[in-house]
Formats: C-alpha cells, sequence, structure tokens
C-alpha cells in the first residue's frame, strides 16, 4: 500500500512506541503527541538513533482545543492523517465506593472524551479522500470489568460502543473503525507490580505469560493494510486467551 501519514496517541509509552515502529516500518509517516517537552524531544531523539523518525506534536487529548492544534500541527509536518491510532490512556484505581469525581473524570476524559476529541478532526478529511484506517486501544478489562476499575473499564467499554457506531456511518467511505483489546502487557508499569501479584496475573491467562508491546502492534497493523478493508466494527482480543468470547 502507499506510505500513509498516520497518528498514534499517547505514543512515547510501551506499547504506543511499538505501534509507532511497527507503522513505521509498514511504510508509513507517523507522528504522536506530547505534554511534557523534554521528556518527548529525548524519546523522539532514542526513537531517532534507531531509525525511527516521528513527528511530534503538542497537546492533551483530553482537551477538545488541544486535540485539534495537535491535528492540525500533525498535518503540517507530516500530511493529511489517513491512519489514527486512539491509544492514550490512564488509570486512577480504586473501588468504587472510595472513588472521587475527579479519580472517575480524569479516567473518562482522557480514556473516552479523546476519542472523539482526536477523531472529529480527522474523519471529514477521510471522508473526502474516501480512505481511512481508525483502531481504539481498549482493555481486556473493558470487557470482562476489573475489581478497583469502574471508571477504567467504562471508558474502554465506551470504546467499543463508539467503534462500532463510527464504523457504520462511514464504511461507504472506505473507513474502517476496530478496536484492539489488549490483555495484562509486559510494559514498565505491569513489571513494576510486585512479582507475587505478576504471577498471579499469569497464572490467570492460558498462553502461561504476559504479552508483549509488539504483538499489540502487530494487531493494530492488521488492520491497517487496503487487504484490511472488509473488516470494520471488529474488536480483536489480545489477550493470551486469558478472556475468550464470541
Amino acid at each position: 500500500m502507499e506510505p500513509r501519514a498516520a497518528l498514534v496517541t499517547g505514543g512515547t509509552g510501551g506499547i504506543g512506541t511499538a505501534i509507532i515502529c511497527r507503522l513505521a516500518r509498514m511504510g508509513h509517516r507517523v507522528a504522536t503527541n506530547y505534554r511534557d517537552e523534554a521528556k518527548a524531544r529525548a524519546w523522539q531523539q532514542r526513537m531517532k538513533d534507531e531509525g525511527f523518525d516521528v513527528a511530534l506534536a503538542k497537546g492533551d487529548v483530553a482537551s477538545p482545543e488541544d486535540a485539534e492544534q495537535m491535528v492540525r500541527e500533525v498535518e503540517r509536518q507530516i500530511g493529511p492523517v489517513d491512519i489514527l491510532v486512539n491509544n492514550a490512556g490512564i488509570t486512577r484505581d480504586t473501588t468504587f465506593h472510595k472513588m472521587t469525581f475527579q479519580q472517575w473524570d480524569d479516567v473518562i476524559r482522557t480514556n473516552l472524551n479523546s476519542v472523539f476529541n482526536v477523531t472529529r478532526p480527522v474523519i471529514d478529511g477521510m471522508r473526502s479522500r474516501k480512505w481511512g484506517r481508525i483502531v481504539q486501544i481498549s482493555s481486556i478489562n473493558g470487557q470482562k470489568g476489573q475489581y478497583g476499575q469502574a471508571n477504567y473499564a467504562a471508558s474502554k467499554a465506551g470504546m467499543h460502543g463508539f467503534t462500532i457506531s463510527l464504523a457504520q456511518e462511514n464504511a461507504r467511505f472506505g473507513i474502517t473503525v476496530n478496536t484492539v483489546s489488549p490483555g495484562y502487557i509486559g510494559t514498565d508499569m505491569v513489571m513494576a507490580v510486585p512479582e507475587e501479584v505478576r504471577n498471579k496475573i499469569v497464572a490467570q491467562i492460558p498462553t502461561g505469560r504476559l504479552g508483549t508491546p509488539d504483538e499489540i502492534a502487530y494487531a493494530v497493523g492488521f488492520f491497517v493494510p487496503d487487504e484490511a478493508g472488509w473488516i470494520t466494527g471488529a474488536n480483536l482480543s489480545a489477550n493470551g486467551g486469558q478472556y475468550m468470547g464470541w
């Protein structure tokens, strides 16, 4: 397929970085957003040292105004966005009876509102060009729920409703909209969990191990080529068999 411009939100994290590398290896021009410029520039240089030229645009995806400005800056640097991966996300875990509105709102704004905020500025262009790929990075916990994650699970489950509705609205414009739902991945955040807790998690995974960021990037890459043009409104569960559904 021809090289296209791809935007991956939250691209400086473990999964986001792997997705960026996958898309770049597929020949696409790739960009991501940042809030902390010093950290982002250091990450950009590390990527460059590894052979990946990634454009950066400042923007908080929880803000509609920031997201629109970010998209316009990305377009200025690498061209109209044809591939969008909504990957940015945070956690504010606590049981619901102890959860504050701020903990709820932070997660919903960053994880779910961001999907609207970033997709809205790119959808018209995709429709006019008659081609687009939109992929949400949800979570196993958006499918099965998780103790202490009512806010996170709600935000990730909401992505599925967004995906299947947007897929129906835009299929005739050559735009596919799909979701990837990772299970437990061996990112820095998960590896920082005490070993005995990790062992309990792994014991629940039929494959007997955590996933890798590259395996999630592969799942994202599956939805991108022209050959995937008949797959839309789908959810790809990449969780080692921990949660199995139709």
